[in-house]
């Protein structure tokens, strides 16, 4: 009851966060009809539809995240249709015709100024397009109801948890289109102003609907927000989620959650006792298992455990394989199973044929869950990339670490987990693997250049004139001065999206000015798969001695697959260098830049 009372009062607060605010002109475009015949089918709608979709992404794989992204678009399409027909009542008269012949428009009195009888359906379509808007903007609340379902499945709880927060949410803009209902009238009754009204609240709505086309509605006014509904929903969570473990520093705490460690820091010395840092979280979220059947903590009690968040584009995870491989090998007769968790980064990711392909590339051999929904990363309540859980033979969680190195520490807590659960035969030393192409060591020196991402949603050190035009094709010309250090640019006709660049005809260029030993580039070939030739030149010349792993010496190389490519790769990385990319073939998709 308690859990139910919290998701109602989540959605109450809803109404506060910052990216309600585009839905509230579809809210009070009509508040100046009656509440029962309008008001309140728009509110179900909007409760069924948002209960559809957040039912789905509980139960549902990685296609609905596409699917919910067609209906935002036709949500928008939706209602900018409505705000036209209410600057245009011919547009609304047209737009009713078809309800009419279906017999499903409700009669109703005409209003004052003789206009058509209303419709019941329309505010209830209405509100279903004002639903698929909202779904997105819930918060940490609905991310604990989701986070239920995706570990333990679907049941008659999750419904009735998603229901009250539907209810809650409802609630709010009810008492809130009640009051504007009864203030339209009053306007209406003194200035005789409803034909103006009804203008502006079209207007609002086509406003409305252009902020939520251009991104606005989880971008800009997200950043408006200070201390809103997500500091208060959080609050309630707080009080009602189990204790967490301690937190990781807070210098690996970036991007909400989401961050890519390389931590160079030397090992520690040895604890001489590990403490118990939680249990070990369902792993039932997965959505696929490759290399395994489905696997259990309950199966795996007696087994040292060590569980590895990855994804496959990552730098950094990549540079951890080599050590994975050999504690799976070396200690698999003594009891430890090496489990990987691929939480992915961007859509491709997704895709378990990607990811499949990427297993058998790297040589992985031992058990990969597929955690598309991050359900198992938010059961371990992880934030980073790479990051290690170190579960004992009690299913209990003694240690955990994050980012690449210290690999001889995270040998010496598996000895010792070994050791606890019984094992007398443990392999002594430790390993010393050499990782080749992008699983090979980073410099020692620390790169000086960042994870750069090119889709416009985290893009940074842009420098081409006019700046990134969002998701529509521009031909780009270079930067007009030399470019300064970790600053980029385009060349050629390309279409920048939320989160890759992709070249529309060939010849299309990138240019970044780097400090550090390694390049490499999150790259695909064309939508239809077909391979896309590329040549590299530093400093204006072909690499020679200092290309990567996916090129020869003369800079040329062929993207045949969505992944992470090693493109300069050189004896040292102490000084500044130009790096351009020129695809030969149109259709290229270029992600993130990151270092080494």
């Amino acid at each position: 009851m308690l859990i139910l009372l919290i998701a109602y009062l989540g959605g109450v607060l809803t109404i506060l966060s910052p990216c309600i605010l585009p839905v509230l002109p579809f809210v009070f475009a009509r508040a100046d009809r009656p509440f029962r015949s309008h008001g309140l089918p728009m509110l179900l709608g909007m409760a069924l539809a948002f209960a559809a979709v957040a039912t789905l992404a509980a139960v549902g794989g990685g296609w609905i995240v596409t699917l919910n992204e067609y209906g935002r678009h036709a949500a928008v399409a939706l209602l900018a249709l409505f705000g036209l027909s209410l600057l245009f009542p011919r547009v609304a008269d047209r737009l009713s015709r078809p309800l009419v012949a279906l017999g499903i428009r409700m009669s109703e009195p005409r209003g004052d100024g003789g206009a058509a009888p209303a419709s019941g359906f329309s505010p209830l379509l209405l509100g279903v397009g004002t639903g698929l808007l909202w779904a997105p903007c819930a918060g940490p609340i609905l991310g604990l109801i989701l986070t239920g379902a995706a570990l333990n499945g679907a049941s008659v709880g999750t419904s009735l948890l998603l229901l009250a927060y539907a209810a809650g949410a409802c609630t709010s803009l009810a008492a809130a289109l009640l009051f504007g209902g009864r203030l339209l009238s009053v306007m209406k009754r003194s200035l005789h102003t409803g034909e103006w009204v009804r203008r502006a609240a079209g207007t609002a709505v086509l406003v409305g609907v252009g902020a939520i086309a251009l991104g606005l509605d989880t971008g800009l006014l997200a950043r408006l927000s200070v201390g809103t509904t997500s500091a208060l929903e959080q609050a309630l969570v707080d009080r009602i989620k189990p204790g967490k473990p301690q937190a990781e520093p807070a210098a690996l705490r970036e991007d909400a959650g989401l961050v890519r460690v390389s931590d160079n820091r030397t090992a520690p010395l040895p604890a001489r006792e590990l403490r118990v840092e939680g249990r070990f979280p369902s792993l039932a979220g997965a959505t696929e298992w490759l290399n395994s059947a489905p696997l259990a903590p309950e199966a795996l009690r007696g087994k040292v455990v060590l569980v590895d968040f990855w994804t496959y584009s990552c730098i950094n995870c990549l540079r951890t394989l080599p050590y994975l491989r050999a504690w799976a090998e070396k200690y698999k007769d003594a009891g430890l199973v090496v489990i990987g968790v691929h939480s992915p980064e961007f859509a491709f990711e997704k895709k378990p044929a990607n990811v499949r392909r990427a297993v058998k590339d790297l040589g992985i051999g031992f058990p990969v869950a597929l955690d598309n929904d991050f359900a198992i990363w938010r059961g371990f309540d992880n934030q980073a990339w790479p990051a290690f859980y170190f579960i004992d033979a009690e299913g209990r969680i003694r240690h955990r670490q994050f980012g690449e190195n210290r690999y001889d520490r995270a040998e010496q807590v598996i000895q010792q987990l070994l050791a606890e659960a019984g094992q007398t035969r443990i392999a002594a030393g430790l390993v010393a693997p050499l990782g080749q192409g992008t699983q090979a060591a980073p410099g020692a020196e620390p790169a000086l250049s960042g994870e750069t991402y090119l889709g416009h949603e985290r893009a940074h050190g842009f420098a081409s004139p006019g700046g990134i035009a969002r998701d529509r094709a521009k031909a780009y010309q270079p930067a007009a001065s030399a470019l300064r250090t970790n600053q980029w640019a385009l060349a050629g006709d390309w279409t920048v999206e939320a989160e890759r660049a992709v070249l529309n005809s060939a010849n299309g260029r990138i240019a970044y000015r780097f400090q550090a030993r390694d390049l490499h580039l999150v790259l695909g070939p064309a939508a239809n798969g077909k391979p896309v030739r590329f040549r590299v030149l530093v400093d204006g010349k072909p690499p020679l001695a200092d290309h990567g792993f996916d090129t020869d010496a003369q800079g040329h190389g062929v993207i045949d697959a969505q992944k992470l490519y090693q493109l300069v790769r050189q004896a040292a990385g102490g000084r500044e260098r130009l790096f351009e990319i020129e695809f030969l073939d149109a259709g290229a998709q270029a992600y993130a830049f990151t270092f080494g």
